[in-house]
């Protein structure tokens, strides 16, 4: 056998997809065979890809038992002379593999080889060649002083920023996500140390490799797209702790003396300077944004008191007892307010914030309008104190976001146009597919193979001038007609920042990303739902808690009402620690948005009662409640069941 390919698979199943079918172009007139570890991943990977890809070994781990484990599970299998460890968010060209091994073939020297790898705007990922750290490289890197000169051979080494990305160069360190090895020289330096969890593996592997004798080489004769950044969020904690407890095994492990020391004095300096930044954001994301609002609305609305008494109502003042009540019962309003209308989804846009303030401002007018007169003081405080709060509330954000502390949404680029490469019936299938992902791109149009077609926007061999000409937000290729090759080509030719996104044949999503920084995207045909919108599961939520709240406040009478009172009460506390939900689904499955263990499944029965009906009518069941998904369907499905809410839904097969 000339290639095994290894592939640990963690939550990505559309990149996975998509990594699979390029995979599968490039091992043609190759003996090869592919293996992929799915490491116990949460969104159905493996059910999703299994069926659309046989012939492939696919392994389920029981647990997530990291990088290094899991590649060494694919190597215990592996029977090829070349063992490739690759990413699943990445995109072959159909002769990369080949070239890969051709090149290793003709150096006996040779133990390893990484590739020359770009983003999805066709950018050179830096990390395709590194040196090993050290003291000094790390300093360099922590400075800053990489960044100054990027070209450097003394303050840019950690990347090599010196050695031409488009010619073949011996380097120290080969990237993880596309590492070719000999496995003969595996059989000498052994396989991936299972101590580095994640990050640093094959830092280490790669040192080993040069000290049994042989030189890992940076190839540039091939192209590979590595969508980086999908399952990788790396201003987490989790990845702080991870990466530089990874540096500091590897120090350890392979650095004596004074040497170590001062490198490891390095790292825990980084590590808790970049926990403090990283625990701070988190902080800000998950729970001091809102708390941090609070705080900006309260004195917002105190400033512009005190204004309104000093300019405009001289002769009037408020009463401090209806003030500490009305301003935080205000605040709670805007908030609740704003974060339905919006405000704190995934990613800040300028507008959300524009509307969350608009509608929390007529929320609070009408609700003093509705106050008893003795409670009411000034509109004129509400109304300005309000757009106080949208100033400053805007400039934290804009700082937020520029300190890349909260991902911002180009809403210019929103509202760019789409771009689909292809013949005219893979532009008619991946038009459905958006269309039924529920995609919100603007099309322009297509571009067809070859010229002729006055329908199309341009044709494939003028692309560049097409995009030169044309303002876009994104480019879809088809692949099909064209190869993967022919798309991995033409990226580095994008000389803007238009984002990327591929659909491969018979393939059923979309996926890119804009850069190595930023998260991967993807579009299928659960976008298309209506369940998977933020808003509808904001609704959704705000249900099962009201309900819950009720059932917990009005016990007493439901003693009387519902079958199983006690089972009611467990129930409602489940929900309300976010356990459980009202209305779930009535199978398990992998192509629907997640739902947490339902009370009630979608046909309004309880969840561990026995269906009459047939899997199949189920399962169609859960794709209408999900597809058309409203809140008023939950609150009837409740209402006619209120007095199943006590059952025992344990046995349940909701998703």
């Amino acid at each position: 056998m000339d290639l095994s390919i290894i592939i640990v698979n963690y939550n990505v199943k559309h990149f996975l997809e998509q990594c699979l079918c390029s995979v599968r172009k490039a091992v043609q007139g190759l003996q090869a065979e592919i293996i992929v570890i799915d490491n116990k991943s949460t969104d159905n990977s493996l059910e999703y890809v299994r069926p659309r890809f046989p012939g492939i070994i696919f392994i389920a781990n029981q647990t997530n038992t990291g990088f290094a484990q899991a590649c060494n599970q694919g190597l215990k299998r592996a029977q090829g002379k070349y063992i490739l460890f690759l990413n699943p968010d990445t995109i072959l060209p159909e002769d990369c593999l080949q070239k890969s091994i051709a090149f290793l073939e003709a150096r006996p020297e040779a133990g390893a080889l990484g590739i020359k790898m770009i983003d999805g705007s066709g950018h050179f990922l830096r990390e395709s060649k590194r040196s090993f750290p050290s003291p000094l490289t790390s300093f360099y890197k922590l400075s800053g002083l990489a960044r100054l000169f990027p070209r450097s051979a003394v303050f840019a080494r950690y990347h090599l920023g010196n050695l031409d990305e488009n010619k073949d160069h011996p380097v120290d360190v080969l990237a993880g996500a596309y590492m070719m090895v000999k496995k003969e020289v595996l059989d000498k330096t052994g396989a991936f140390d299972e101590t580095f969890f994640m990050y640093g593996e094959d830092i280490d592997l790669s040192y080993r490799i040069q000290q049994a004798g042989y030189i890992n080489y940076y190839f540039s004769g091939s192209s590979i797209i590595h969508f980086k950044g999908e399952s990788t969020k790396r201003s987490s904690m989790n990845y702080v702790r991870m990466f530089y407890n990874a540096m500091s095994i590897f120090v350890r492990k392979h650095y004596g003396g004074s040497k170590a020391s001062i490198f490891n004095i390095l790292i825990h300096i980084a590590i808790w300077a970049r926990a403090a930044m990283s625990a701070i954001a988190g902080f800000i994301r998950r729970i001091g944004l809102p708390l941090i609002d609070a705080g900006i609305i309260l004195l917002s609305f105190w400033i512009m008191k005190n204004i309104w008494n000093a300019y405009v109502k001289t002769d009037t003042q408020y009463e401090t007892k209806i003030l500490w009540i009305a301003f935080p019962a205000f605040t709670l309003v805007y908030l609740v307010t704003a974060y339905y209308a919006g405000l704190y989804d995934r990613w800040y846009k300028k507008s959300e914030l524009v509307k969350s303030t608009l509608i929390a401002t007529i929320v609070l007018l009408a609700g003093y309008a509705l106050m008893p007169e003795q409670y009411r003081f000034s509109r004129g405080i509400i109304f300005f104190g309000a757009l106080l709060a949208f100033i400053l509330i805007a400039v934290l954000r804009w700082v937020l976001v520029q300190t890349g502390v909260l991902s911002g949404s180009n809403e210019k680029e929103d509202h760019g146009s789409t771009l689909i490469v292809g013949t005219k019936a893979e532009y008619e299938n991946c038009l459905q597919l958006m269309n039924e992902a529920g995609a919100q791109q603007k099309i322009l149009g297509c571009v067809a193979m070859e010229p002729g077609d006055e329908t199309a926007h341009g044709n494939w061999p003028a692309l560049e001038n097409v995009v030169s000409s044309v303002p876009l937000k994104e480019i879809i290729f088809c692949q099909g007609f064209l190869s993967f090759k022919d798309i991995v080509d033409f990226l580095p030719q994008l000389k803007n920042k238009t984002k990327l996104m591929i659909h491969a044949e018979d393939s059923q999503s979309i996926v890119g990303s804009k850069s190595g920084k930023s998260s991967g995207e993807s579009l299928s045909r659960e976008n298309g739902f209506h369940l998977a919108d933020p808003y509808n599961r904001r609704l959704k939520r705000l249900l099962d808690i009201s309900v819950a709240l009720i059932g917990v406040i009005g016990f007493p009478v439901n003693l009387f009402i519902v079958k199983k009172p006690l089972g009611f009460l467990s129930n409602c506390l489940s929900v309300l620690f976010g356990r459980k939900t009202w209305i779930g689904y009535n199978t398990a499955t992998s192509d629907l948005p997640q739902l947490r263990h339902g009370i009630l499944t979608s046909n309004g029965l309880p969840a561990g009662e026995k269906q009459a009906l047939p899997v199949q009518s189920l399962q169609m069941m859960d794709y209408w409640y999900a597809r058309d998904y409203e809140v008023g369907r939950d609150i009837k499905l409740i209402r006619r069941g209120y007095r199943q809410l006590g059952m025992d839904t344990n046995g349940a097969s909701n998703a």
